[in-house]
């Protein structure tokens, strides 16, 4: 097996466990569980960075690239949705 190979099919099987995790979570728990989370997307994005920068074929260096974008959108996303939360438990002034 290649290497590629190999990495584009532990990606795949990271994407099928991560959905099959996040949609067995119920509604009600997605916020918190996303705030909690931004420091493993934080490590993600990381990881993503090193991925993208390493000098290698030109197929991961996309995958990289995407892997970056994502993991981006996922650390803003959450904390986006964090401040949304803790601004509903803030006293509002008048």
């Amino acid at each position: 097996m290649t290497e590629s190979v190999m990495l584009l099919t532990i990606f795949a099987l990271a994407c099928v466990v991560g959905f099959e995790i996040i949609r067995k979570v119920p509604p009600l728990l997605h916020t918190p569980l996303m705030s909690g989370s931004n420091a493993i997307s934080g490590i993600t994005l990381v990881g993503a960075i090193l991925a993208a920068g390493r000098e290698s074929d030109a197929a991961a260096v996309i995958l990289g690239f995407l892997a970056v974008a994502m993991a981006s959108v996922n650390v803003v996303g959450g904390f986006l949705v964090t401040d949304r939360m803790l601004a509903m438990f803030r006293r509002r002034k008048g």
